[in-house]
């Protein structure tokens, strides 16, 4: 089964490296990069950056941090490798990590190989063939419950994963790091919003629950499916993989999971097809989460509000990017509006006049 054409650039509309160097670095530890056919960068994102290659007559992925000055501490290919190079033993649909990059020097960042699983990647709509289809929407919701409940199972010490991140605090560092990131590239206007609602996170701040290995952008299209049964192939993007509270990994999945009656902004940050493809409601969802993984929902709320939160920030720091003349990427102009309509929504969530 072959990587569909319309996943991969065309050569010409791939963000350039230096793919004599990466060759030559691959070359001096013992693999070959083959320059046909050409390396084609996937389609979709607005990070990291991530090429279809092939190493010694087989297909991988090469993948990068994205271009331009990056903050301390994200998009760690260190992390993600670790990840990648051990928690495949656990659970057959993560792809393995094949080769480390560490000196930026090469292509002016670290980067890393990574085994290719092809398959179905769905992002903001569902394809033609599953459009439709009244099941499809049950199925997906099942797939990414049982996923994600299968990943915070894991058992982190036996794969040599017991001492990644910092699980003790968990909660209450996510709260002041994104209070103070949200402040940081806020829209002008909106500081009293997000004053309040920062507010409300500090006073309704919950114990950490059990620690559990986190991917922490978990959402449908950072899953390849198999095209035939919608089973996992692949879950990608490991980059912010540590271990903490699972209920926020699980909020962070609830946070894309959109219902036809919600804000204009949750519908225009196009992530994931729930509403379109009729997916289980939130509530459904929150039930089903809870009796897969065993955990306790009686303080869900905060973890709720804290995702939303994150999540409208995300977008006003890709905003920021525009606003600031970093990039003049058009996507990239209306994501301050969205972001900030996402933080209105975690507030009302808050206020309990949403869910």
């Amino acid at each position: 089964m072959e990587q569909q054409a319309a996943d991969v650039r065309s050569p010409d509309q791939s963000v350039p490296l230096d793919w004599d160097a990466v060759r030559a670095h691959l070359g001096n530890h013992g693999l070959r990069l083959d320059r046909d056919p050409p390396p084609r960068q996937f389609v979709g994102g607005l990070a990291n950056l991530n090429y279809l290659i092939q190493v010694g007559g087989k297909p991988a992925v090469l993948r990068r941090p994205p271009l331009g000055e990056l903050p301390a501490g994200a998009y760690d290919m260190g992390r993600e490798f670790r990840i990648l190079s051990r928690l495949p033993d656990a659970l057959p649909f993560v792809p393995r990590g094949l080769f480390l990059c560490t000196d930026p020097a090469v292509i002016g960042a670290q980067f890393q190989i990574i085994e290719y699983r092809p398959g179905l990647v769905i992002r903001e709509h569902l394809p033609p063939e599953l459009s439709g289809r009244p099941e499809v929407g049950a199925r997906l919701s099942q797939v990414l419950l049982e996923t994600l409940a299968a990943i915070h199972a894991v058992d982190a010490e036996a794969v040599g994963l017991g001492d990644l991140g910092r699980p003790t605090g968990f909660l209450a560092r996510a709260v002041s790091g994104w209070r103070k990131r949200g402040m940081a590239a806020l829209e002008d206007g909106t500081e009293a919003l997000h004053t309040e609602l920062g507010g409300w996170l500090e006073r309704h701040l919950v114990p950490d629950g059990a620690p559990a290995l986190l991917h922490n952008d978990f959402k449908l299209n950072n899953i390849i499916l198999d095209p035939h049964d919608l089973s996992p192939v692949a879950v990608v993007d490991w980059d912010q993989g540590t271990r903490g509270d699972p209920l926020f990994d699980f909020a962070t999945l609830l946070s894309y999971w959109v219902h036809q009656d919600d804000p204009p902004a949750l519908h225009d940050m196009a992530q994931m097809p729930a509403d379109e493809g009729n997916f289980w409601p939130r509530q459904e969802a929150v039930s089903a989460y809870a009796a897969l993984s065993g955990r306790d929902m009686a303080d869900f709320l905060f973890h709720r509000v804290l995702a939303m939160y994150k999540l409208g920030v995300i977008f006003l720091q890709l905003g920021y990017r525009w606003r600031s003349g970093a990039t003049t990427e058009p996507r990239y102009a209306g994501l301050t509006a969205i972001g900030t309509g996402i933080v209105e929504f975690a507030h009302e969530i808050a206020q309990g006049r949403a869910f």
